[in-house]
């Protein structure tokens, strides 16, 4: 079955130059979308992120700044938002008596704060336009399960699918969806970034009863192109009736029904 609903809309993507964005950017274009792809002045200047006809780079930092101006520029050259994926994220592996009070609130303003700033915004401009929509939040498996030396990260992540949830229960009589995937362990820098050696893959996948953490049923991590292709189901007019659910890509790791 091919996903459909792509095909000349445009769509707006924020943590485009992390593993997860990137192939969602590409996910997105080899389905004929018009693409606005964002991410920090910093992340967009340590890549080769380049402007084509039917792709824009921009930076945003979700944090601190709504993408309302963003959103309205590219829709005086693409037409309206049909499409909005909220990938930005930052990590968070400090236990929490040991975390300074700067710990919370850095994680909280990207992660919880920047939801509520990109989904709102995605929101007022599909309730403006009058066609409906589809968002997508990446959220965290970590938002649904305890995690040793990652309570910050967690509660950041629990907010961020919380919100979109709400958001969704707001929007839906606008014909406007809002869902939430959850990705477990992945390919990205922000896993390997956690590992000490060469045998972190395995330690991830095997698990670790001392932390109280799962191993991956699956046997494998999930690849960003996993996660891009669960957010490109939800939306996908395939999913037309689905909204406000969260669906966990995570290899069967956090055992839930």
């Amino acid at each position: 079955m091919k996903l459909t609903g792509f095909q000349d809309r445009l769509a707006f993507v924020t943590g485009a130059a992390g593993g997860i964005g990137q192939a969602l950017v590409a996910a997105l274009q080899e389905a004929g979308a018009m693409v606005v792809a964002t991410d920090t002045p910093g992340a967009l200047a340590a890549g080769d992120f380049i402007d084509g006809d039917r792709l824009i780079w921009q930076a945003l930092d979700v944090g601190q700044d709504s993408p309302d101006a963003l959103i309205a520029e590219a829709e005086a050259r693409f037409g309206p938002l049909m499409l909005g994926v909220h990938a930005a994220g930052v990590l968070s592996t400090l236990p929490m008596l040991e975390a300074p009070a700067q710990e919370w609130d850095r994680v909280m303003d990207v992660n919880a704060r920047g939801t509520f700033n990109v989904t709102t915004a995605f929101g007022r401009a599909m309730v403006a336009h009058g066609k409906g929509g589809a968002m997508v939040t990446v959220s965290s498996n970590a938002a649904g399960i305890p995690r040793m030396n990652m309570g910050i990260y967690a509660a950041s992540k629990a907010a961020a699918t919380m919100l979109t949830r709400c958001l969704g229960l707001e929007l839906a009589r606008h014909g406007i969806r809002c869902n939430i995937v959850a990705p477990g362990s992945t390919l990205t820098p922000m896993q390997t970034g956690m590992w000490q050696d060469d045998d972190g893959a395995a330690r991830v996948i095997a698990g670790d009863g001392a932390s109280f953490r799962a191993g991956i049923p699956l046997g494998k991590l999930a690849t960003p192109e996993d996660i891009a292709a669960a957010v490109m189901y939800l939306l996908s007019e395939q999913a037309g009736h689905v909204t406000m659910t969260d669906i966990y890509v995570d290899g069967g790791a956090t055992l839930r029904a």
